[in-house]
């Protein structure tokens, strides 16, 4: 997060020296990136549903959310991911 944030905060400096307005405001911006993320999503979610599945499986199965919205700050990873990430 503080990464994305410092690569704003550079994008935006780097805009201020040039003299250009950002592309767009920043609302737009996110909802747009919401909407790339969604849409990266419908084909995966639609071959599921196709095979028979309802929405809430296909979605599960897709891992649609992971994707969309990643572990959520305070999320606690499984034993298994716990582990690979401590082994060099």
């Amino acid at each position: 997060y503080v990464l994305s944030l410092l690569a704003g905060i550079l994008a935006g400096t780097i805009y201020g020296v040039i003299g250009v307005h950002s592309p767009a405001p920043p609302t737009i911006a996110l909802l747009g990136l919401l909407g790339m993320l969604a849409g990266e999503q419908i084909l995966p979610l639609a071959r599921r549903m196709m095979e028979g599945n309802k929405l809430n499986a296909a979605w599960r199965e897709a891992k649609c959310s992971q994707h969309m919205f990643g572990r959520l700050p305070g999320g606690k990873l499984p034993d298994a991911a716990t582990q690979d990430q401590r082994s060099p």
